[in-house]
């Protein structure tokens, strides 16, 4: 019998309802308003998202990276796995009840990702936290973008904060040269990709995993400065 499933906490927020929810020992969900945000056991795209930013900035000997969106702290461990001692890594997230969880009771599932003493983590919105290190002169070696919904197709996308026209110049202002930016997507979108193009960026994509639903992470990397 499929054991059901127990409320953790509940707080409200600007953006609605957050609950944690528990289901044995190592089984959590976080939604919004009823609706699955993050699921502990579906998150394949998210680790390949961490995963390949890391090994994007490998040959950095001081690489920094922002995370947007810590969610359950899936992405952040999978790129502090393949980061180096040396690595700053800073976690934009918008909700500080997301973090308190993460060094709470999903702790476990990461390792203590958030406890790391390469990482930061910063409250408020990335796309400001992107605005400001744009304002200040290249201040990341990677962006990797896990937020609640990615880039959508649309009209309104073109001025989506995090992955409108102007927010994909913010992002290139942020970035060293060679530098990554990396996103994560429910599908694929061919008019995104042509806007990173614009921007520009040489972007990659996978659809990590077989068989279900296959996310889309996308890898948009800078063009290196010529000596």
């Amino acid at each position: 019998m499929t054991r059901p499933w127990r409320v953790l906490e509940r707080v409200s927020t600007p953006d609605g309802q957050l609950e944690l929810r528990q289901r044995g020992e190592r089984d959590f969900l976080i939604t919004q308003d009823g609706r699955v945000l993050m699921n502990a056991h579906a998150n394949r795209s998210e680790l390949a998202l961490g995963e390949r930013a890391a090994a994007a900035l490998a040959a950095h000997p001081r690489p920094r990276l922002l995370i947007g969106g810590l969610g359950m702290g899936c992405t952040l461990r999978a790129a502090l796995d393949g980061l180096p001692a040396e690595a700053q890594v800073t976690v934009a997230e918008l909700n500080p009840v997301i973090a308190a969880w993460c060094r709470g009771p999903l702790a476990a599932l990461t390792g203590g990702a958030v406890e790391d003493p390469r990482v930061e983590v910063w409250i408020g919105d990335v796309a400001r936290r992107i605005a400001l290190a744009a304002e200040d002169g290249p201040a990341f070696d990677g962006i990797a973008l896990d937020l609640y919904e990615g880039p959508a197709p649309g009209v309104r996308s073109l001025r989506d904060p995090h992955f409108g026209e102007e927010a994909l110049r913010r992002c290139r202002g942020a970035l060293a040269p060679g530098g990554l930016l990396a996103i994560w997507a429910e599908d694929p979108d061919p008019a995104f990709v042509d806007r990173l193009r614009r921007a520009g960026f040489e972007v990659h994509q996978e659809r990590p995993g077989r068989g279900g639903r296959r996310h889309v992470v996308y890898l948009a990397t800078l063009a290196a400065a010529r000596s």
